[in-house]
C-alpha cells in the first residue's frame, strides 16, 4: 500500500462513513482518528461522545483513550457513563457506534468475550464492557476488524454482541427496533450487509488488494459481485489525519 499506512486507510475509509451531523460514540484507538478527521474535513456538525462522559469535545487535541483528561477538554458536558448510554440510546438522533471484536460472523455479530470454551478458554478478552449496549441501541454501528479467517468466522466461540443475528429480519423480529452493524472496515476492505438477508458481502476492496484476496481471508462465503475499489487517501485526508489530528503519532505510530 503506497503513500500510506493500513491504519491511515482504515481510519479515512471509516471516517468517510461519518454523516455531518451523525451522534458518534467513540473509543479508544482508531475510531478516535476516524470521526477525528471526518470532523476536521467533512463533518463539521458531528457530535463526539464517549462512554467516559465527555460530550462532544473540541478534540483539539487527540486522546490517548477514552480515560484520558483531554476527551472532556472544551466539552459541551462532562457527564459520566449512565448519562452518555442515554446518549447512544436517543431515538431522536442519528448515533452511530464504532465498535471492535475478536470474532464477527456473517450476519455482523461479535464475539469480544473469549475464545474456545467460555469455562475454559483458550483466549480471555475484556468481555463486552460497552459493546453490546452499543449494538443493541445505536442507530447504527460499524466495526474494525484486522481481516483473517480466523477472525471471519462462520460461528463465533461467544456471542457478545448482536449484529443482524440469523440474517432476514431475526433481529427485529428479537426487539430490536432499530440499529444494526453498518459496515465492517478492516485492514483489506470495506464489508457491507445485504439489504434484505442481511448477509456479509464486499463493498469496496482497497487499491492493491483483490476481491479474491478478501474471499481468502473470510472464513464463510461472501458475495464479491457488487464489489468495487475504494478510492485511496487523498492529500487533504492525509494532511489532515498526520498534521492536524495526530501530529504527535500517539495512535498513528
Amino acid at each position: 500500500m503506497g503513500g500510506y499506512s493500513e491504519l491511515e486507510m482504515m481510519a479515512i475509509t471509516a471516517g468517510r462513513l461519518i454523516n455531518d451531523g451523525d451522534v458518534v460514540f467513540a473509543g479508544t484507538g482508531i475510531s478516535m482518528l476516524a470521526v477525528t478527521v471526518a470532523k476536521r474535513i467533512h463533518a463539521p456538525n458531528s457530535v463526539v461522545f464517549f462512554e467516559t462522559g465527555g460530550i462532544d469535545p473540541s478534540l483539539d487535541e487527540l486522546p490517548l483513550a477514552v480515560a484520558d483528561p483531554r476527551v472532556m477538554a472544551g466539552a459541551s458536558m462532562n457527564s459520566g457513563l449512565i448519562e452518555s448510554f442515554s446518549f447512544l440510546s436517543s431515538r431522536r438522533l442519528r448515533t452511530i457506534a464504532f465498535l471492535g471484536a475478536a470474532q464477527i460472523d456473517r450476519f455482523g455479530n461479535l464475539n469480544s468475550t473469549c475464545l474456545g470454551d467460555y469455562h475454559h478458554p483458550k483466549t480471555r478478552f475484556p468481555g463486552s464492557g460497552g459493546a453490546c449496549d452499543a449494538a443493541s441501541l445505536a442507530s447504527g454501528f460499524i466495526v474494525f476488524m484486522e481481516h483473517q479467517k480466523r477472525r471471519f468466522v462462520e460461528k463465533l466461540d461467544y456471542f457478545t454482541s448482536p449484529g443482524w443475528l440469523y440474517g432476514d429480519d431475526s433481529r427485529e423480529k428479537a426487539g430490536f427496533l432499530r440499529g444494526g452493524p453498518m459496515a465492517v472496515v478492516t485492514n483489506l476492505a470495506v464489508m457491507a450487509f445485504h439489504p434484505s438477508t442481511r448477509e456479509m458481502m464486499l463493498s469496496a476492496h482497497y487499491p492493491g488488494v483483490s476481491p479474491k484476496d478478501v474471499a481468502a481471508n473470510t472464513g464463510f462465503g461472501v458475495d464479491l459481485s457488487k464489489a468495487t475499489q475504494a478510492m485511496p487517501p487523498t492529500d487533504l485526508e492525509l494532511k489532515t489525519l498526520r498534521e492536524q489530528v495526530d501530529p504527535q503519532r500517539l495512535i498513528l505510530s
